[in-house]
């Protein structure tokens, strides 16, 4: 393939939010709180109702629906979908965690980078092509990516709020594009999530899906040299 230019998605792709149960206890000790006894169960329980960076809520109350369904178009709606969804969490033993728990994805320390991110991005840098993030968003992610140790691999950062689009929509793939200075057919995409990141395709972008992995885990991120 003749690539001049990859765009990674963030959130599965590059990284993953830490693990639930060090996200509540790191939450928990942002405000001087014991871990609940049952933190485990309450980890799992907010996970489900809707942890920032996936997965995805199964179901979103009526009130915060309009919230949510705008939550990447910035820091105002992102912050106001996800801790409204973490304050519904029927065990929550402090309504201050909801946002702590929210405050917590704001940070590196809340992240976990995979493990063979920073070396195929290091690989590819070697080898002339150019590197964007493109991630649909509502804060800002350049913090997050310099603690990982990602940030100095990449020649571009868009983030759907900044630029006023949301994947799976055409115009934030070509904006990355447009970052690095190559055509859609000199680029390509790799993502986790079949229909945001798969809308690359509409804008005349290949596009390499790989699914989720765990936090911590190596992701098979060396298939992408394998592309170009």
């Amino acid at each position: 393939m003749d690539v001049r230019g990859v765009l990674f998605d963030v959130a599965g792709t590059l990284a993953m939010p830490e693990d639930r149960d060090a996200w509540l206890a790191g939450a928990a000790a942002s405000l001087g709180l014991a871990p609940p006894d049952d933190a485990a169960t309450l980890a799992a329980e907010l996970e489900r109702v809707g942890r920032p960076g996936g997965p995805y809520p199964a179901t979103v109350p009526d009130a915060l629906l309009d919230i949510y369904n705008n939550r990447d178009a910035g820091p105002q709606a992102h912050r106001a979908a996800y801790a409204g969804l973490l304050a519904t969490a029927p065990s929550l033993p402090d309504p201050r965690l909801a946002t702590a728990l929210y405050e917590r994805i704001l940070a590196p320390e809340g992240w976990v980078a995979y493990p063979d991110a920073a070396p195929a991005l290091a690989a590819l840098r070697e080898g002339g092509v150019r590197i964007a993030a493109v991630s649909n968003v509502g804060f800002d992610l350049r913090p997050v990516l310099a603690g990982l140790g990602l940030l100095d691999h990449l020649d571009a950062i868009v983030l759907s709020y900044e630029v006023g689009a949301v994947k799976p929509a055409p115009r934030i793939f070509a904006a990355a594009c447009t970052a690095l200075g190559v055509a859609p057919a000199e680029a390509l995409m790799v993502g986790d999530h079949a229909l945001a990141d798969g809308g690359a395709a509409d804008a005349g972008i290949r596009t390499l899906l790989i699914p989720m992995s765990a936090a911590g885990e190596p992701h098979g991120l060396d298939a992408v040299l394998r592309l170009v």
